[in-house]
């Protein structure tokens, strides 16, 4: 087997260009068992790290991200946010807007509506609002 000469990588060990490059490949893989083709662009595109189409057309720009993640500078443009939750190895797909909304009505007055924000360990209210944008493995 070819393989055998190489060995598994640590992702820990990789530095930051290589783990966007790893995360890419592994969501990559997620979204073709959905019938998606991904295009890496070589530059955010109005907010986009890579383009994802489907087998009957349609087109997502999605924002790869480490973990949940709300931020201002996505408003408006349309933008869906790809991350896999490290602990549990779940992967989630979700509109940016749709958390931003949640967030101002359910969190007025909050930093989380005002200015945005990104989380790693997600609270109870997080996960079951995750829940409806888990990808099914």
């Amino acid at each position: 087997m070819i393989l055998r000469k190489y060995q598994k990588i640590k992702y820990s060990e990789l530095h930051s260009k290589a783990k966007e490059a790893y995360n890419f490949q592994k969501a990559s893989a997620v979204l073709a068992d959905y019938g998606f083709v991904t295009n890496l662009l070589k530059y955010d595109w109005v907010g986009a790290d890579f383009l994802a189409q489907h087998i009957d057309g349609d087109w997502l720009k999605i924002q790869l991200k480490g973990r949940l993640t709300a931020d201002l500078k996505y408003i408006g443009k349309d933008i869906h946010i790809m991350f896999e939750h490290k602990r549990t190895k779940e992967w989630y797909l979700y509109p940016h807007d749709a958390l931003v909304d949640y967030c101002k009505k359910t969190f007025p007055d909050s930093a989380k509506a005002k200015i945005g924000y990104s989380t790693g360990r997600l609270s109870e209210w997080e996960k079951k609002w995750l829940e409806k944008y888990k990808i099914p493995s």
